[in-house]
């Protein structure tokens, strides 16, 4: 991890969850981070109480599903910090919407954010590496196990919304590929994760894993070696639970 040591990260949904978790982690690895969230308020806390740790973490207020609020967000990345050198696209929402007779409202929110909006993030970015200069960048996509195999009946916009992460992260590859860079990209994947979002009902029957343990796992796929291009990781629990 020192070769990160004062660069800018940006993460998407830094207010709670594994995004905060990212965010604190890579605060104390001395990054200057960028915690993107509509509660913005949250992140300033955390910020507040990171500041005796080595890097720093700023609070933007942006919800990924206005990309005119992502534009003015990366447009302050570069005017203030230069310009990105990695990205963790983790912003997500999840509704127990029916396919048959739920809110289209509901529907079109989960695509806007978990598809559009990491993938307008991905490309502010991308355009932000390639403009500064930055060859060694890294991109990762907090997916789910959801993206790989739908466990249940319900939260099907949700799985596929993952699924479609999934897609858009080997798509990107490939393009990062024939354009001869080194930008890496990876695809993370947890189960069922101790956040706001899932049910309670889930977090009180099944095994979860902490927003820590993500956190963990996005420090290790940076301090791998630079000649390592991609990586996808899967988080299990015992029970195989994911949301």
């Amino acid at each position: 991890m020192e070769r990160w040591a004062g660069r800018v990260a940006v993460v998407t949904g830094a207010s709670s969850g594994i995004g905060a978790a990212i965010a604190a982690e890579l605060t104390k690895k001395s990054l200057s981070v960028v915690g993107l969230a509509r509660r913005v308020e949250r992140v300033q806390e955390l910020s507040k109480s990171l500041q005796s740790e080595s890097g720093k973490l700023y609070a933007v207020k942006c919800d990924v599903s206005n990309e005119a609020e992502v534009l003015a967000a990366f447009k302050w990345i570069k005017d203030n910090l230069g310009g990105v050198d990695i990205l963790i696209n983790n912003a997500a929402v999840a509704y127990d919407t029916s396919l048959t007779g739920g809110s289209t409202e509901e529907l079109k929110k989960m695509l806007d954010v978990n598809v559009l909006g990491l993938s307008v993030c991905t490309k502010q970015a991308f355009q932000s590496m390639k403009e500064s200069g930055v060859d060694d960048g890294h991109i990762i996509h907090i997916n789910s196990m959801a993206g790989h195999t739908p466990p249940r009946e319900f939260y099907a916009m949700y799985y596929a919304t993952k699924h479609a992460v999934t897609a858009l992260t080997e798509g990107l590859r490939r393009e990062i590929v024939k354009l001869q860079s080194k930008i890496r990209v990876t695809s993370l994947s947890p189960g069922l994760v101790k956040t706001e979002m899932p049910p309670k009902q889930f977090l009180e029957n099944y095994p979860v894993l902490n927003a820590e343990d993500i956190a963990d796992g996005v420090l290790y796929v940076l301090g791998t070696p630079p000649h390592v291009s991609g990586i996808r990781v899967v988080y299990n629990t015992s029970l195989g639970e994911v949301l």
